[in-house]
């Protein structure tokens, strides 16, 4: 029986490995850091935070990957073993670094599951470093192991759910990942850049449709009304009157985008042509794919009202 608690350690810490330095690397792609406001790196110089937590975020990846991919008949023993041997190292680490953590800077997360770890470091997540580096060291002399057979799975079973029932009421990220869950950030609030915002423009048919009047491939202006963000651009329809406005909504994905023609001094909404006149025909992919918005200037924030732009847009069906 013993022994089979000790085969059964290998996944789960192999699991949470993975699952630690998964969640990292979202943090990384969502943020362009990795914990550096957070976890035991923020004892560490500033300059120093965001390698170290890196090298965390790969050192816990390669060693849950190398558990599994020395299971069985694959890994010989040396390898197996320092790989047991730095799963422990690493949670027997992560241990006293949380309680240095707590003693020092009481108000920081873990930074374990990256942005779901951002609830201050409490016993609870004490215990459960030191229940994850007990796991790990009573693997380390276990010899590789065999695909369990079907009728070992139910024992298996037994013993990894109360383990993991135990992991979770430790682990203040179950309730954060609840919480997350259940709310959905108003469009109003969801920070979208300028960047990504162009690039979805160009990338819709109403740009395809309508490039050929426009004169610049950069705008002149750019503001957000609460979902929806106004781009506009010169054109030269109207001998050179116009403004070619777009507007790209941030609540959908992909976004909605309307076009109008609004006459530069007026503001009036101008007639849309048939078809682009003839000094602009053929040039409908003469603009670079992504747009350059380094020369616009701060966007102004204008509330005229909630809901559809006030314009008479085209549709982008």
């Amino acid at each position: 029986m013993f022994c089979a608690v000790r085969e059964a350690q290998l996944p789960l810490v192999a699991g949470l490995l993975l699952c630690g330095s998964a969640a990292k690397l979202v943090q990384l792609f969502r943020t362009g850091v990795v914990g550096a406001g957070s976890g035991p790196v923020v004892l560490f110089p500033t300059r120093l935070r965001g390698p170290l937590a890196v090298a965390i975020c790969v050192a816990e990846g390669g060693v849950g990957a190398g558990l599994i991919v020395t299971w069985g008949e694959r890994g010989t023993q040396a390898p197996t073993f320092f790989l047991r041997l730095a799963a422990s190292l690493l949670f027997i680490v992560a241990t006293c670094a949380l309680i240095e953590l707590r003693a020092s800077r009481p108000d920081v997360g873990c930074g374990c599951f990256g942005d779901f770890s951002t609830t201050p470091v409490s016993v609870r997540t004490i215990a459960r470093s030191a229940i994850l580096a007990i796991a790990s060291l009573v693997t380390i002399r276990l010899p590789p192991l065999a695909v369990p057979k079907p009728s070992a799975v139910p024992e298996l079973v037994m013993i990894c759910v109360p383990e993991l029932i135990l992991l979770a009421l430790l682990s203040p990220e179950i309730g954060e990942a609840l919480i997350r869950l259940g709310y959905s950030e108003p469009c109003e609030l969801h920070d979208v850049p300028v960047e990504r915002t162009v690039s979805a423009l160009r990338r819709s048919k109403q740009w395809r449709r309508n490039v050929a009047l426009v004169s610049s491939d950069q705008p002149v202006d750019v503001w957000r009304e609460l979902c929806w963000r106004y781009l506009v651009y010169p054109s030269g329809y109207a001998d050179g009157q116009a403004d070619a406005v777009f507007a790209v909504s941030l609540r959908q994905r992909p976004p909605t985008v309307r076009y109008a023609l609004v006459n530069r001094v007026t503001g009036q909404p101008l007639q849309m042509p048939a078809r682009a006149p003839g000094r602009w025909r053929g040039w409908t992919g003469g603009l670079p794919a992504r747009a350059s918005v380094a020369s616009v200037a701060a966007p102004v924030q204008r509330t005229t009202g909630r809901g559809q732009p006030n314009l008479p847009f085209s549709s982008d069906l």
